[in-house]
């Protein structure tokens, strides 16, 4: 990838009224003090981030915090990694820190570090602001945006958590230089994702320049984010604490879950288990009749293109995938609630599946070596 830092950031919007706030994306923006500082609206604030970001960009985050008093929590890197004992953490740092209730926490690293900090702040002093910086491509296209935070439990991911909004999200492209590839191609899943479930327009764009994205070509890169950020910010401002439209943001996310804990957070990044969850989700809907076997190979053609994984991995049981599924946030009633599709751009929730359907679909796809 080829850096452009003088090229002008793109804005985009995230509309929630009183509590709006801009995502900026480009390059350089850690740097520009001028631009983010200003969502700081106390004297405390508490950086967290991880031990393999922290030594790459704390320093130029730290430039922008002169004259506050702050510090910095670091957390191991990984998933495995985003837990209560590592809130609990956080919340003893921000009072070591003696922050008060206009404090800020700087949430600098990918989507598991977003994740904890947001939740972080979420619960110091019943809410307080925060501000994401993410550094991977995947936190920059999803979890950056939208409000979603919390942590995982031995039983599943993401089961406790809030909505808390940022106060703005500067996706600083310049920090995807150091993202190791197969970071970078988790990131690409989600790009992928948001245009398979609303997007075909988008769709075909990612075909065509699939090889750029690959590559890390600048200005794809930037466009890519944009779109992917401009959709789900639509989203978001439509329906916040996702009563409806929102769920369908989740497309491949229940079966991808279940894949992530099944590996223990080991096996799998979360974009791989999205990509994975994607293409079960339409072998799934395959078999119930809503869309066609073109759609699936299409979606499958697309996500080896970007090197993403479409295989559930060896060894893993789809019984016991089915039992981490039946946990997913979306069911009601208990019955399973998925995110299917009718092809390419029209994805659908879907109420009250049949679980032979989806442990017909894990069975055909679970390899055995």
């Amino acid at each position: 990838m080829t850096t452009t830092s003088h090229a002008s950031p793109r804005t985009i919007d995230v509309a929630l009224g009183e509590r709006s706030y801009p995502v900026w994306i480009g390059p350089g923006l850690l740097n520009d003090r001028a631009r983010w500082r200003a969502a700081l609206r106390g004297r405390h604030a508490l950086v967290i981030s991880n031990t393999t970001v922290a030594p790459l960009y704390l320093e130029r985050v730290a430039h922008g915090l002169d004259g506050l008093q702050w510090s910095s929590f670091l957390i191991d890197d990984g998933e495995a990694h985003k837990t209560f004992a590592n809130v609990g953490r956080a919340l003893e740092a921000l009072a070591q820190l003696g922050a008060t209730r206009d404090a800020c926490v700087v949430a600098l690293g990918g989507g598991v570090v977003g994740d904890l900090a947001g939740f972080s702040a979420a619960c110091w002093m019943r809410g307080i602001d925060f501000i994401q910086m993410p550094t991977t491509l995947l936190s920059m296209v999803d979890s950056s945006v939208g409000g979603k935070t919390g942590v995982n439990l031995p039983a599943g991911k993401n089961l406790v958590g809030a909505f808390h909004q940022p106060r703005a999200v500067i996706a600083d492209t310049d920090t995807l230089v150091t993202l190791p590839e197969r970071e970078y191609r988790a990131g690409l899943a989600e790009v992928v994702k948001g245009a398979a479930i609303g997007d075909p327009a988008f769709f075909a764009w990612l075909e065509a320049n699939a090889a750029a994205l690959n590559a890390r070509e600048t200005a794809p890169l930037i466009e890519a984010i944009a779109r992917k950020v401009q959709y789900k910010a639509g989203v978001v401002a439509r329906d916040e604490t996702e009563q409806g439209e929102r769920a369908l943001l989740n497309l491949g996310h229940t079966f991808g879950h279940a894949l992530e804990t099944a590996g223990k957070y080991k096996v799998l990044l979360h974009g791989e288990g999205v990509a994975v969850g994607m293409l079960l989700a339409a072998r799934l809907s395959e078999r119930l009749g809503m869309s066609e076997a073109a759609d699936t190979q299409r979606l499958r053609r697309l996500l080896d293109a970007m090197g993403l994984p479409t295989t559930i991995p060896a060894g893993m049981d789809p019984g016991q995938l089915l039992a981490l599924m039946r946990l997913d946030k979306k069911n009601l009633a208990g019955t399973l609630r998925l995110i299917l599709w009718h092809g390419v751009g029209r994805a659908e929730i879907v109420g009250g599946v049949d679980e032979h359907d989806v442990l017909a679909v894990l069975q055909a796809h679970t390899r055995h070596t």
